[in-house]
């Protein structure tokens, strides 16, 4: 059972509610906002929750101030010496001017991109973005199609897209999974997390006991995963570019 989310008000702060049939509360702080969630047992009436929230409210303001920096830091004007992730790791920008095809080219601890003389910020982002997009499809095809197959699941269609809020969705009607681009950036175990999670979808809609045993079975360590996803920069390149 699932129902539709509601808005509870803890002080100044507005928490969505998501009542579940679940055992235990799960109250989480999401980028990039620092959006507060918490999925509750159907029995916990309203001010339970809002107990459960107060308990936890300096680890909820700490993750909200963490994600607020972050946000202020994820601009960038691609120019020589900026920092750069690609599937977790931390790359120096290096810039180099040429007439031809424009590209990325990743070595050591360095990422260069070669880009003509009069590329503007958004062009030269273009670039990158489009290194993203087909390194990111390179990593997901394999890991889609193993983790796909040992759910005994059909090959699913997927697309990759800039998500404001989430890392992957699952629309269940059309058996279409939807991964953010911001995906490149990350961990590559993170997004085995995602893929696990969001494929698992696809037998279960919901977060409920199938779909908490099955991630158990297939990521033991997910809520590690999960933690260390939820500390990475999730921000809206689409709308700033």
């Amino acid at each position: 059972m699932n129902t539709e989310p509601l808005t509870l008000r803890v002080g100044n702060l507005q928490v969505e509610l998501v009542r579940k049939d679940i055992k235990h509360l799960h109250l989480g702080v999401y980028p990039p906002a620092g959006r507060v969630r918490v999925a509750a047992p159907l029995a916990l009436d309203d001010d339970a929750v809002r107990l459960a929230v107060v308990r936890r409210l300096a680890w909820i303001h700490k993750q909200q101030r963490r994600f607020e920096a972050q946000s202020r830091q994820s601009a960038r004007e691609m120019v020589e010496g900026e920092s750069h992730y690609l599937f977790g790791r931390r790359y120096r920008l290096g810039i180099e001017y040429v007439t031809g095809r424009q590209s990325i080219r990743v070595s050591g601890g360095r990422m260069l991109l070669r880009c003509h003389a009069n590329a503007d910020t958004l062009k030269r982002w273009r670039v990158l973005e489009r290194h993203y997009r087909n390194d990111l499809k390179a990593r997901l095809a394999p890991m889609v199609e193993h983790r796909a197959a040992e759910l005994d699941l059909p090959r699913p269609d997927w697309r990759v897209r800039w998500m404001k809020t989430k890392w992957g969705s699952c629309a269940t009607h059309s058996r279409r999974l939807w991964f953010n681009l911001a995906l490149a950036r990350v961990p590559v175990e993170c997004i085995e997390y995602v893929v696990t999670h969001e494929l698992l979808h696809l037998i279960d809609p919901t977060h409920g006991e199938q779909f908490l045993t099955l991630l158990e079975r297939h990521i033991p360590d997910w809520r590690i995963r999960r933690s260390k996803l939820n500390l990475q920069i999730l921000d809206s390149d689409a709308d700033r570019h």
